[in-house]
């Protein structure tokens, strides 16, 4: 299992992604963490996060994961997304500053951090679509 840490990111593409849920779309605009070192400093050390952004840690293959809160002083919740653009887990509240591994409970291709509450604000459940480019593609064995 790979542990990364969520966590202040520098010139990070950006893009809109969008969950499907129960009660219609919700966009989201995210800053990409795609490169070893973007993804292990993530959301770390910033004192906010605006209302509709995240985060999105994407992997080139699907894995299992771990993420963790270490230098993370927001509350978040996490979004784990598997190959095919489908919500895998939700880790809701996760706690600032700990270092307690939050697995993702299968293989995933990406993370979703949005700030707390906001996972049960929208309904989202495990099974909902994610929409961004090179989700839900043929997944890589």
């Amino acid at each position: 299992m790979l542990l990364a840490a969520p966590a202040v990111a520098d010139a990070l593409s950006k893009g809109t992604l969008t969950l499907e849920t129960a009660s219609g779309p919700h966009q989201f605009n995210v800053e990409v963490a795609s490169t070893p070192q973007e993804r292990e400093r993530g959301l770390m050390l910033r004192t906010s996060l605006p209302a509709e952004s995240g985060m999105l840690f994407l992997y080139e293959t699907p894995q299992p994961i771990a993420m963790w809160m270490k230098n993370t002083i927001i509350p978040l919740d996490m979004i784990f997304i598997d190959a095919w653009g489908k919500v895998n887990r939700i880790e809701s509240n996760a706690e600032p500053f700990s270092l307690d591994p939050i697995p993702s409970d299968g293989d995933v291709i990406g993370i979703l951090e949005v700030n707390a509450g906001v996972a049960e604000k929208i309904g989202l459940k495990t099974g909902d679509k994610v929409i961004y480019p090179g989700l839900g593609e043929t997944p890589a064995k």
